[in-house]
């Protein structure tokens, strides 16, 4: 993914999550129960989370290109997309085989934290003789 679309998809992904967590705040609070309105209210947190992840490594991308920077954040998006949109849609449709997926997505989440792991891991340093 070219990193002029991250950045689109990350102020996408924030603009979401407001919008979300707004939502979540105002208009279900009297009609969900406590228990559900608590997983929507984790899947705006993760995606949070995330799209300030996603933010931060395109920022250290910028500055520093190392391999497997792009790939954290590629695999980010998509657990997002997995994890807290199968929450949104679960709670919001009632639908139920929706939560199936949001394993994946936490999967996938948890695998972009490990990419970007291994790509500081590879990086040579900036600091001679370290």
């Amino acid at each position: 993914m070219h990193p002029k679309w991250a950045w689109i998809f990350a102020a996408l992904s924030g603009f979401i999550l407001v919008a979300a967590g707004a939502f979540g705040a105002h208009a279900l609070a009297g009609i969900l129960s406590p228990r559900d309105l608590e997983v929507f209210h984790t899947a705006v947190r993760y995606q949070a989370w995330h799209t300030l992840a996603v933010m931060a490594v395109l920022a250290w991308h910028g500055q520093r290109p190392l391999r497997g920077q792009m790939l954290a954040v590629g695999l980010w998006f998509t657990g997002m997309v997995l994890f807290s949109g199968s929450l949104y849609g679960l709670i919001l449709s009632g639908v139920r085989p929706l939560g199936i997926v949001t394993p994946v997505g936490g999967l996938l989440l948890m695998a972009g934290w490990l990419a970007l792991a291994w790509s500081a891991w590879h990086q040579r340093s900036a600091y001679p003789g370290e």
